[in-house]
């Protein structure tokens, strides 16, 4: 009977019943990615029958006993974890999944939005959310042959950065700015988003959209079922670039997409790579989107990079910020005490 099992809430400081539930799950081939914060766990006796853990707004490691497929359990724990999700402050939920488990997550109110292959599908808690999100942003849809959207980071943002949008900028009708929303950061969602908007404030043809879910962090993408990075690379690429391609850019009616080259970063460079083959390839539903790469700017013979600014502001050594940073950016850092002013003048990191 389903009454005989205990449900129980188990957070990642409890290290003890956190490496139960590791070993649990290595029954089922998963694991506990590093960012999980709490699991429901279902326990028969001492013993781990089902569990499920959360992480921030996307549910992950769920796995049930054999002996319980077929008994509505499932939705049981389903309701429980998407419940205790709801209590943190998480009501937009998403989970990764294989094909094959997709029917049991839609008896429990996800629906799948992206698939790759047959090894993997993107589902979340609502059959009406991305549809509302594509009619809020055509809000801002501006008519036009040439179109371009440009998705960063901007981790802070850079010299890098205002040159990539200025020339997307002059080469477009139109010019969308997605802001990656994620946190965990440096510097925060919040602190990047305002730099951007102050570094591109010269720039009469550019809208700019705050972050949302459907542009998929690789910092939070699941690899509790998927060992290999390559193929984890993978499907993060091509999950991200479907959702782009079949929902975000037709509500924008965005034509290109504009990327800076990366010389350096190879996940980088392959997602670039990638990119040219999920928004070009031929599709009878979605037209394609035709990729520009632009040769990034350099500061003293070398590629502009966040990555830099982020060493040079650690360690104390800023005198080349300058070259690196836009003065508006320098400006924010300063002003909002994201560093300080050493005797010489020159900035320090907190």
């Amino acid at each position: 009977m389903l009454d005989t099992y205990t449900l129980s809430r188990v957070s990642a400081r409890n290290q003890k019943k956190w490496s139960d539930i590791a070993a649990f799950l290595q029954r089922f081939n998963l694991g506990v990615d590093t960012d999980v914060e709490r699991f429901i766990v279902a326990y028969s006796g001492e013993e781990i029958v089902a569990c499920g853990g959360i992480a921030g707004n996307i549910l992950k490691s769920i796995a049930i006993n054999e002996q319980l497929h077929g008994s509505g359990f499932s939705l049981r724990l389903m309701t429980e974890l998407t419940s205790l999700a709801y209590e943190m402050g998480r009501y937009e939920l998403f989970l990764f999944t294989k094909p094959q488990n997709v029917k049991l997550f839609r008896q429990s109110g996800f629906f799948p939005i992206a698939k790759v292959d047959n090894t993997l599908v993107l589902l979340e808690n609502s059959q009406y959310r991305l549809r509302n999100y594509c009619r809020k942003l055509k809000k801002s849809k501006v008519d036009g042959e040439r179109i371009g959207s440009v998705v960063i980071n901007a981790n802070p943002f850079t010299l890098g950065h205002q040159y990539l949008i200025e020339q997307a900028a002059k080469d477009c009708e139109w010019l969308h700015l997605i802001v990656v929303k994620e946190e965990g950061s440096e510097f925060s969602y919040h602190d990047r988003l305002e730099m951007i908007k102050k570094g591109i404030s010269h720039i009469p043809n550019v809208t700019v959209h705050p972050g949302s879910s459907y542009i998929i962090s690789r910092a939070t993408f699941p690899t509790y079922f998927i060992k290999s990075q390559g193929l984890v690379n993978y499907c993060h690429t091509a999950i991200d670039l479907q959702i782009f391609r079949h929902y975000i850019a037709p509500a924008l009616g965005v034509t290109h997409r504009y990327v800076g080259s990366e010389p350096d970063c190879v996940v980088t460079s392959h997602y670039n790579q990638q990119m040219k083959y999920w928004l070009t390839t031929d599709d009878l539903k979605w037209p394609p989107i035709d990729v520009v790469e632009l040769e990034r700017k350099t500061a003293h013979q070398q590629p502009i990079s966040a990555s830099t600014v982020r060493s040079l502001l650690k360690k104390g050594q800023v005198k080349q910020l300058d070259s690196l940073l836009p003065q508006t950016s320098i400006d924010y850092i300063q002003s909002h005490h994201l560093c300080t002013a050493t005797r010489s003048g020159e900035l320090a990191a907190v």
